[in-house]
């Protein structure tokens, strides 16, 4: 594309174009003009649209006319609506198997080899608590730790206290209990979390010592457990797991980066703030990425089921199998139940930013959303936070929200976080680094000290998606190695943490 562009056809069934800058009223438009500003980002008609007549973006549909529409007119939610489509998919139907570079042949990065051969891209030391009364107390032992101790072990990358608002106030059994504790497990266990202090107050729901029971995780030199209330309060708990973690310094701070293979990447896909560029520049641009990884041997992972709804026939069309298609499915299913029973709908996206931004309807996200996996074939589908034990591109179901899907996946077994951006997302997902990637060089320039990669020189024709798809591997690599991203360098990721609750409070 010539800087010089000022719309696109992004195919050519579309009845649709994209402003690539803002085109004043009157402006010549392939065979029309504009009948108003078009706002860049958004769509213009390329053609007259009959009400209730299918608006195509994509190649695909995004929703319907809710009124005539003239050829230039500019098309958003003013006149264009979501329809609920159902359509007959083959499961499989486009899956390739993967070929794998040969792993002797696979690119590297230096990483950190655990004593039980796991790879962690970084070297952390947490207090989880067990419910949100131990809160204040782990974020105080975490500030004493980082203002006093911290700097005379340079390998440790930081001390975190993870915080969250369950805990109890919630059945003892049952799928809001199970959530929280896999996903608290499936921090513990996180390669990249090498001590852990495990915190609590003592008399909630949440038994710290069930929790370390459903992680198979026992107490030792790495991992203490201590409740408030037997400690003797705040101040004694607070001493004391000083007490506790400061033994494990030294030991945590004892490792060096080795070269390992890329396999050993697992990358979380996530998008946040999205806008009419994501499907075109960041998105497709992170899922080029996501292919190399997987032929790399490693693991990229799609999220965020609310946001594929409507797209999920093309991933179900490049599952690897017709379990794998059918639980893809059943988690659609399941959401659009889970919605209507609290008063929504699925069309309850795009948000206010998204739409700001270009986007009307959740079909015209998705299918930028699903941009993010690339093209390789769907091996697995998974529970949110549930242990990932495959390599290649796999789904695992979270809502849309950016802090609980991208919490899930670190607790599914993620070391590097990839988040596309067109509003402009700041995020940070300790113990796992997250790297941002903006759509459009505007919002790389304009906040350049949050994004670590500009896509928007996709617009620009600067570069090739493919060409930018590589930038991020190789950027992917060097943070798996060790580099800070400008989320690490600004501090982010200690609030990010946020299990997903899906259980009545009581």
């Amino acid at each position: 594309m010539s800087s010089l562009n000022e719309y696109l056809r992004l195919h050519q069934r579309d009845n649709v174009l994209l402003a690539l800058t803002e085109l004043a009223e009157g402006k010549q438009i392939e065979n029309t003009t504009s009948k108003q500003v078009i706002p860049a980002g958004h769509k213009v008609a390329a053609t007259d649209i009959a009400e209730g007549q299918p608006i195509i973006k994509f190649g695909q549909l995004i929703g319907l006319a809710s009124q005539p529409i003239k050829a230039g007119e500019h098309i958003h939610v003013h006149n264009c609506v979501f329809t609920s489509i159902k359509q007959s998919v083959q499961a499989g139907a486009d899956y390739e198997k993967t070929l794998v570079v040969p792993e002797s042949e696979q690119v590297t990065f230096q990483g950190i080899v655990r004593a039980d051969g796991r790879i962690a891209t970084r070297n952390m030391i947490a207090v989880m608590t067990t419910v949100n009364c131990s809160a204040t107390v782990a974020k105080a032992i975490v500030d004493r730790m980082r203002q006093q101790v911290l700097r005379d072990y340079p390998n440790v990358d930081d001390i975190v206290a993870f915080t969250h608002p369950g805990g109890c106030g919630t059945s003892a059994k049952g799928e809001n209990i199970e959530l929280l504790r896999r996903t608290l497990g499936g921090f513990m266990n996180h390669p990249n979390v090498a001590g852990v202090l495990l915190l609590g107050l003592g008399c909630e729901v949440n038994q710290g010592s069930l929790l370390l029971d459903h992680a198979h995780l026992q107490q030792g030199p790495l991992l203490q457990y201590l409740t408030i209330q037997e400690a003797g309060g705040s101040r004694v708990a607070m001493e004391k797991g000083i007490q506790l973690l400061t033994p494990m310094l030294p030991i945590v701070n004892d490792v060096r980066r080795q070269t390992v293979s890329a396999k050993h990447i697992t990358v979380g896909l996530q998008c946040g703030g999205s806008d009419g560029y994501s499907g075109i520049t960041a998105n497709p641009a992170l899922g080029a990425a996501a292919d190399l990884v997987v032929k790399n041997g490693g693991t990229a992972i799609l999220s965020e089921t609310p946001e594929i709804y409507g797209a999920e026939q093309l991933l179900i069309r490049r599952a690897a199998s017709t379990e794998v298609a059918d639980k893809l499915m059943s988690r659609i299913h399941w959401w659009e139940k889970y919605v209507a029973a609290n008063g929504g709908s699925m069309d309850n996206n795009p948000s206010p930013g998204n739409k700001k931004g270009g986007l009307t309807t959740i079909l015209e996200k998705s299918l930028g959303a699903v941009a993010k996996a690339g093209t390789t074939g769907l091996m697995g589908v998974y529970e949110y936070a549930e242990r990932i034990d495959k390599h290649g591109f796999v789904f695992m179901d979270s809502p849309g929200n950016d802090p609980y899907s991208a919490t899930g996946q670190v607790a599914s077994g993620a070391n590097v976080i990839c988040f596309t951006t067109g509003r402009g997302s700041v995020y940070g997902c300790k113990p796992a680094p997250s790297l941002k990637l903006t759509t459009t060089s505007d919002l790389y320039n304009r906040m350049t000290e949050d994004m670590d990669i500009d896509c928007g020189v996709v617009l620009s024709g600067k570069m090739t998606v493919q060409q930018v798809g590589e930038q991020i591997f190789h950027e992917i690599l060097a943070v798996a190695s060790g580099k800070k991203t400008k989320s690490e360098e600004f501090g982010f990721g200690d609030n990010e943490f946020l299990p997903w609750s899906v259980g009545a409070v009581m």
